[in-house]
């Protein structure tokens, strides 16, 4: 039997990938969950399992090339093709017509039927009316498959991608960068192959005809036959929410994340409308104040001077992640008013024990550092101070709290930026912390690290002190509100009422969202990290 094996949901707001690798090759047999394909979001570099056992027929994506959600990447022949034969003829006679099953011309295979589907500008939410056709991805007698990016259009809110809604081979295009397309308008057609149904008897079959859409039809159903069965793939987010199809394929268009999405149906289920109303409230909050590549609304880019003038040049293109990277800060610090607080705290004694306990973490496969230290403190003091675990809703006028504590880590990639969290690290201990520390930021360096391991920090770190430095402000990543930067500590002397003492200590930087936290706090809250480095046994009696 053959398998399509399709490119799963990858998380939150990921709509495609940049595929790296292909481990596969025809006529290769592969395992269940055996890596097939690296891909590149605009995350997280990951490696593809496989959700079937079998032997590959055919590979339909190519190094370099582009990934939607659903597309089909490879033809997979599983183990039950041995066992599957074709269906006997009195089978087929199980519909009311007399003595047709004895006929053998009723197993003949359907032919295909060729329609060509009208594919059309859709519903990009409520107010949007028009769009700027910013890239055609395909051309005449491309072949594209379902959810494949076709055009990416430009409203006066955000930047969108359209995908394919059936696999074919496009016939004509109606629009070229440049043009602005209305809602409903006609912009390409696709001629679609669909099995029609097996006759079941020998009557004369009138052929069915070609059905043309007038708008962006359902994908075509693939009837079932002996040799081949769609197969689905399971979404990697848990607890995905409640959806119909239709209200699934809505939100691909428009560009959001049914998983995000509140729902006011029955039981919570999604509407169209829910749907609608979430895309408005995102195009208000990011779309009046940033545009593409983190550029400011009402601020021109200035274009850059030749510097070829000034002597040889080499350009480079940015990777996904430092483009996403560099989007996101943009973002933060143009809707996020920062402030830094600064402390040093007095480790001279966490030195010290910190040394005592490491040879039992490096037992286990675990490393205590300072960092692992800081995981646990912080979880602590989120605790106590609920301000620094929330979330600022502008737009609902809200302020939201979080009853979890998961803490983000800031990790240096040859791919770039990372932030993956360490969750629940409240009820962890330090050992389990380290561990996990250990773990995580291997994977995030190796590449294989998961769209969910980058997802619900509440609170950041980035640790600066094996590089150098002496302080820096970190950028709040965003939707947190603080972050705490660490730089390297030193031996410098400490007055103590009588005399200077050398004391190793360690500078801190914490960045706050100035809407939600005052100074004050910020400073409590900072003290409070520093008087648990000095004292730990602050974490017992307070944490």
């Amino acid at each position: 039997m053959l398998k399509e094996f399709t490119l799963p949901d990858l998380g939150d707001g990921i709509k495609k990938a940049v595929v790296l690798k292909v481990f596969v090759k025809p006529g290769d047999k592969i395992e269940e969950d055996a890596p097939v394909i690296e891909i590149e979001s605009d995350k997280a570099t990951i490696e593809v399992p496989s959700t079937v056992t079998g032997i590959v027929k055919e590979v339909r994506i190519k190094e370099g090339e582009e990934a939607t959600h659903g597309m089909v990447l490879l033809l997979v022949e599983t183990g039950e093709a041995a066992a599957v034969a074709p269906a006997p003829v009195a089978q087929v006679a199980e519909t009311p017509a007399p003595k047709v099953a004895e006929v053998p011309v009723a197993v003949v295979s359907a032919p295909a039927v060729e329609s060509v589907v009208e594919v059309t500008l859709p519903d990009l939410g409520d107010g949007i009316k028009s769009a700027d056709i910013l890239k055609v991805t395909v051309k005449v007698g491309d072949t594209v498959s379902v959810d494949q990016g076709i055009l990416e259009v430009g409203s006066d809110k955000a930047t969108i991608e359209i995908p394919s809604p059936v696999s074919g081979v496009v016939t004509e295009l109606f629009v070229k960068e440049g043009d602005k397309a209305t809602i409903g308008q006609v912009v390409l057609k696709i001629k679609s192959s669909v099995s029609a149904p097996a006759p079941v008897s020998v009557a004369k079959t009138e052929p069915v005809a070609p059905v043309v859409s007038a708008a962006v039809p359902a994908k075509p159903e693939t009837p079932k036959t002996a040799s081949v069965s769609s197969d689905i793939q399971p979404a990697t987010k848990k607890n995905a929410a409640p959806a119909a199809p239709s209200v699934r394929r809505l939100a691909r268009e428009i560009g959001v994340n049914v998983d995000e999405i509140p729902g006011t149906g029955p039981g919570g289920r999604l509407t169209q409308e829910d749907v609608k109303s979430w895309s408005k409230k995102l195009h208000q909050q990011k779309g009046s104040s940033v545009v593409s590549g983190g550029q400011a609304a009402g601020i021109a880019q200035k274009p850059l001077p030749d510097f070829a003038k000034f002597g040889s040049v080499e350009r480079k293109p940015m990777s996904t992640i430092r483009y996403k990277t560099a989007e996101h800060l943009s973002y933060a610090w143009q809707t996020i008013p920062h402030v830094t607080q600064f402390d040093k705290a007095d480790i001279t004694s966490l030195e010290a024990l910190r040394k005592q306990f490491s040879p039992a973490l490096e037992k286990q496969g675990a490393k205590l550092t300072m960092t692992a230290i800081l995981v646990k403190v912080l979880a602590s003091a989120l605790k106590k101070y609920p301000n620094f675990n929330s979330a600022v809703d502008m737009t609902t006028k809200e302020v939201i709290y979080k009853n979890y504590f998961h803490i983000g880590v800031a990790v240096d990639t040859e791919a770039g930026l990372m932030v993956p969290v360490i969750r629940d690290a409240d009820k962890k201990n330090i050992t389990k912390i380290a561990l996990d520390l250990n773990d995580i930021a291997t994977r995030a360096r190796n590449r294989k690290i998961t769209p969910d391991d980058l997802q619900g920090g509440c609170i950041s770190i980035t640790n600066l002190g094996g590089i150098g430095g002496t302080s820096f402000t970190p950028i709040v990543n965003s939707p947190e509100v603080a972050i705490l930067g660490v730089s390297r500590g030193s031996m410098e002397p400490v007055w103590n009422g009588t005399a200077f003492e050398p004391k190793l200590m360690l500078p801190l930087s914490l960045s706050y969202d100035h809407r939600i936290i005052d100074g004050a706090d910020a400073a409590r809250f900072l003290r409070w990290v520093v008087e648990a480095l000095e004292q730990p046994l602050k974490l017992l009696i307070e944490g």
